[in-house]
């Protein structure tokens, strides 16, 4: 094969299907023309190669063929662009996929801690089995309520953020055990339920109350969502459905998963509430406000976005094209 004479009859194609790579907008036949040039500079450049090893003239083709593979098959979409999908339409579905677990959720928690609360503070034998009645006494007139002031606000809102923020994300990431989600929201139930039973057993209840709810309102609604988001992964390798468990894991972990970093967000309010606000010595009503204002808002973004959200098609996962074309089953 003569490479100068083959370079001279191309040349008018390869320029062509270089304006066609480079070109920002095509129509329906200069896409057709651009395939149909793409297939015949890579017939020119396997002649190219096999006849004469590598040349000038096969890395330019090269190079020609490779703008154009990437100008059909398409780029990455760029993750700035992403962003306003994300949080307008991928995060609230997921999170309201997960309403009636989380509403589950929350119910059940609240009947273990008052079931808890009410029974240990009931009983003066489980009471003194929690510690010393000077230590007791200690934590319900004092403890309690300085654990909110003794550290600097914002030192304070940081550290309940990151630990709030670690339990969340091991409900959802480790949900897919079925047990760990249990286990934190089991835990966390007693633990409040207990706090509350010292507060009650020394007539302190209505402070337990007052301090718990301005920021845990939104602090556990969103716990409460982390571990139906894990209990749901969970869910689909159990009861699969048409798909394999594989495939069912994946698209719930990539739907909900995201879940995670919606709650990082919304537990990053709630401990600048517990920080900045629980111990402030305004009016219980403008503190409660403020919280179930911030729980109010979650709700409606979960709620009303995500519901609409789902009903433009939304689930929360990825897009066809960037999770791969899904496995087809008859039925």
């Amino acid at each position: 094969m003569d490479l100068d004479a083959l370079t001279a009859a191309r040349s008018g194609e390869w320029a062509r299907l270089e304006e066609l790579s480079r070109s920002r907008h095509l129509s329906g036949p200069d896409v057709d023309e651009l395939v149909a040039r793409y297939r015949a500079a890579s017939a020119d450049l396997a002649d190219v190669k096999t006849s004469a090893g590598r040349t000038p003239q096969g890395d330019h083709v090269s190079t020609m063929l490779a703008r154009a593979r990437l100008r059909l098959t398409g780029a990455p979409e760029n993750v700035l662009r992403q962003i306003p999908r994300f949080f307008a339409l991928q995060l609230p579905a997921a999170l309201y996929r997960v309403r009636w677990t989380t509403l589950a959720i929350a119910l059940g928690f609240l009947a273990v801690g008052a079931i808890v609360a009410l029974w240990v503070s009931g009983d003066p034998a489980l009471v003194a089995s929690l510690g010393p009645q000077a230590q007791l006494e200690q934590y319900a007139e004092n403890d309690f309520t300085e654990y909110y002031s003794e550290n600097p606000a914002a030192v304070f809102a940081g550290t309940v953020w990151t630990n709030n923020a670690w339990i969340a994300a091991q409900c959802v990431l480790f949900g897919v055990t079925g047990i760990w989600p249990l286990m934190v929201l089991v835990q966390n139930a007693v633990g409040v339920g207990t706090a509350a039973a010292v507060m009650l057993a020394f007539d302190r209840g209505d402070v337990f109350v007052l301090y718990i709810l301005p920021h845990g309102l939104l602090e556990l609604t969103s716990i409460f969502v982390a571990g139906a988001a894990g209990l749901q992964i969970f869910w689909a390798w159990v009861a699969p459905g048409r798909r394999s468990r594989g495939e069912a894991i994946a698209a719930a972990g990539r739907s909900l998963g995201i879940i995670a970093i919606g709650l990082i967000i919304a537990l990053g309010v709630s401990g600048l509430i517990e920080g900045f606000v629980t111990a402030q010595p305004w009016p219980w009503a403008v503190k409660i406000g403020i919280g179930a204002l911030a729980l109010g808002a979650f709700l409606v973004y979960m709620l009303v976005v995500g519901g609409r959200a789902a009903r433009l098609g939304e689930t929360g996962d990825l897009t066809e094209y960037e999770s791969g074309t899904p496995t087809l089953v008859a039925g």
